[in-house]
């Protein structure tokens, strides 16, 4: 397989992170070296062009991005998979495994900075960056994006990384309530943590391959407000010995969570 797009200001390749696994890398075109890196989950699709192009764009913002197709040793129809008429279960392990594979990648790179490699996950990869960083705490920042909120909490306790959420307020999976909820966890066992609900934006408003979710200047807003979470992290805003906590939420008085519908 080859890089789908000319992506600007990142070079991109199909590369094995170990075990037959398969994963798409996007490398910055500039910069100095060590990079920070991020891995980054894929959806329910499996890795179409949307995970891609958010990998690539990590590169284009100076990080080594790695995503894996977490389908590498799955027997399904891949094609119906990327169409979603078909279901990818993964277990906990084989998140924790497939994260860890590209972990275990990115820091025996001697371009890659160990200190500061971040996981993020989207829609139903949006816990995996916490299953991963329950068991390495070598995961300097968790970024969960509209999903993760059913996380366990024997995972979440054993998180060692502050966390980023991001959701939005007319998201039909995931509820305002919910969100709430997923806080006062992330309180109660004395987790760092930014979480913010975007007003008015539906669920996937960062997926500009679905027009009518995407939402460029939300996704932008959002975009940057995970940017400067990580240059915080790596500027040592969340040191070990303090906590953490920043809740912003843009609702309307008359938010009714059934009234939000799903959009293509």
């Amino acid at each position: 397989m080859t890089a789908e797009k000319n992506h600007i200001g990142a070079t991109t390749s199909w590369v094995d992170v170990g075990e037959n696994t398969q994963a798409f890398l996007a490398m910055p075109k500039a910069g100095t070296e060590p990079f920070a890196a991020v891995i980054i989950g894929h959806e329910r699709y499996g890795l179409v062009q949307h995970t891609l192009d958010l990998a690539a764009k990590w590169a284009a913002f100076g990080y080594v991005c790695v995503a894996p197709d977490m389908a590498s040793h799955w027997q399904g129809d891949k094609v119906a998979l990327n169409r979603g008429e078909a279901r990818l279960q993964l277990t906990d392990d084989k998140v924790q495994y497939y994260y860890g594979l590209c972990l275990d990648y990115l820091l025996a790179r001697p371009d890659v900075n160990r200190h500061q490699v971040a996981a993020m996950g989207v829609c139903q990869s949006g816990g995996y960056p916490l299953l991963i960083n329950s068991i390495r705490p070598e995961i300097s920042a968790n970024i969960v994006v509209y999903g993760g909120t059913g996380t366990s909490e024997e995972v979440i306790a054993a998180c060692t990384a502050p966390i980023i959420g991001i959701f939005g307020e007319a998201d039909h999976t995931v509820s305002v309530e919910v969100v709430d909820r997923f806080r006062g966890t992330l309180q109660r066992l004395n987790k760092s943590y930014e979480l913010k609900v975007y007003a008015g934006m539906p669920h996937g408003w960062f997926n500009d391959t679905m027009p009518g979710r995407y939402r460029q200047r939300g996704a932008e807003e959002a975009w940057f407000q995970i940017i400067h979470f990580l240059e915080n992290v790596y500027a040592g805003t969340y040191p070990k010995d303090r906590i953490r906590w920043s809740w912003e939420g843009d609702i309307s008085t008359g938010y009714d969570f059934s009234k939000n519908v799903r959009l293509e």
